[in-house]
């Protein structure tokens, strides 16, 4: 279901994009309704617009990440900017050169806009007290990911025609995912009701501090909910064990057939990706074309990335 939006005039306030806390349900509604614009822009056999030419973009990723790098890249140069993806492995920060010292060596370029990924929370907003452009934060440790709940949000409302008053249930690698930290920020500003699903050792402290119900139980969690979301076990960030086996984590707290049918008949089920099947969710759910909307999530996400320049840009108010 898509929803249409003329694109009113909005006076975007915000210089950088560094996470959900700050913007206002205007703010958010005004990203997802320019992103709607360019939705149906990408479907065209043209899909260049020169909003951006003459600026430059630079994509500084100190994690690897092929979904969220490839779709600023090819939103950047969608709108006609200069992209410059910066291999962070072969640059000076790997030779002991500090961020603030990064930062103050891109400044000097005078880029238009810095979209960073980082595996220290914080680091973006160190990185916009130094620069005079636009910052854009593409995840930084496991604090935030505000485009990703961004494109999730457009994705939902696509699919439902709102947002307010859906429940969405959240599962997985709690404690160590900012997506699941900017989505739960996103859609209780939104209006939904959401449910948390992890077991006891990734579980966030304080869940009713983001306003949302924590569950242990996959099926109580889910069920009749709106939409479900899944996430992987972020093991790249835990010192220890945080799961029995694999094979039990599955077994409890896996989306299967069996456990979706607690949620509502028409639940969708989204993932940020990257998708490890059969551990976070079976294949045959991840490949249902009539319940799984993973890849209009990818889709949305160069949309969404357009949006966000769109806005920052200091000449283009809309």
């Amino acid at each position: 279901m898509s929803t249409k939006n003329t694109a009113p005039k909005y006076n975007y306030p915000h210089r950088h994009l560094l996470g959900i806390d700050g913007l206002s349900r205007d703010d958010v509604y005004a990203i997802l309704d320019v992103a709607e614009d360019y939705v149906e822009k990408n479907r065209q056999l043209d899909k260049k617009h020169p909003l951006l030419k003459g600026r430059t973009l630079i994509n500084l990723f100190f994690e690897d990440s092929t979904r969220t790098r490839t779709s600023f890249e090819l939103a950047g140069k969608r709108l006609g900017a200069d992209v410059i993806n910066m291999s962070v492995s072969n640059s000076s920060v790997k030779k002991g050169e500090t961020l603030i010292d990064t930062a103050m060596t891109l400044n000097a370029m005078h880029p238009d806009f810095i979209v960073v990924r980082h595996p220290e929370s914080g680091a973006p907003e160190l990185l916009a007290r130094k620069v005079n452009c636009a910052v854009i934060n593409g995840g930084d440790g496991s604090h935030e990911h505000p485009t990703q709940a961004l494109l999730d949000a457009l994705t939902i409302r696509r699919h439902k025609g709102k947002i307010e008053g859906l429940k969405v249930a959240i599962c997985g690698d709690i404690l160590h995912s900012r997506v699941a930290r900017s989505n739960m920020k996103l859609l209780t500003l939104l209006g939904a009701k959401v449910h948390i699903v992890a077991p006891p050792t990734l579980m966030i402290a304080c869940p009713e501090a983001y306003g949302v119900t924590p569950f242990h139980d996959m099926r109580k969690g889910i069920s009749d909910c709106d939409v479900v979301m899944t996430l992987r076990l972020q093991t790249e960030r835990m010192n220890g064990s945080f799961v029995p086996s694999n094979r039990e984590y599955f077994h409890f707290w896996g989306l299967d057939r069996e456990k979706m049918a607690h949620a509502k008949p028409d639940a969708i089920i989204l993932d940020p990706g990257p998708i490890i099947r059969g551990l976070q969710i079976d294949s045959e759910l991840a490949d249902d074309i009539e319940r799984s909307v993973i890849l209009d999530q990818v889709e949305m996400g160069v949309a969404i990335r357009q949006a966000v320049m769109h806005l920052l840009n200091p000449h283009e108010k809309i």
